[in-house]
């Protein structure tokens, strides 16, 4: 858990995408993340996190649906979400939190 305290507790928005590989949910949002990410820049991240092999941290979470959506900064949750999101939403939820 301390590695993941790094990874969120940073001034840049960190925008975490909780998946798994046999969700078609989960699949359709890659493209999605890329825009996200092309757009965002070096303002931000977009990191993926599959919740099959990060089980620990999802129950820490307490992550239920997937894909769940989750945009920390400063190592505070400042939005979070389950479903599909469309890339122009998150990249203004993004650009709010820079």
């Amino acid at each position: 858990m301390s590695r993941f305290g790094d990874l969120v507790d940073i001034s840049s928005p960190v925008l975490l995408d909780f998946f798994v590989d046999w969700s078609e949910s989960c699949a359709e949002m890659n493209a999605v993340l890329r825009d996200v990410a092309a757009a965002v820049g070096d303002k931000g991240k977009v990191i993926k996190i599959n919740a099959d092999k990060n089980g620990k941290l999802v129950n820490a979470l307490k992550v239920n649906g997937l894909p769940t959506l989750i945009i920390y900064k400063n190592g505070a949750v400042v939005w979070r979400k389950s479903g599909q999101q469309d890339a122009n939403t998150l990249i203004a939820l993004m650009r709010q939190y820079a």
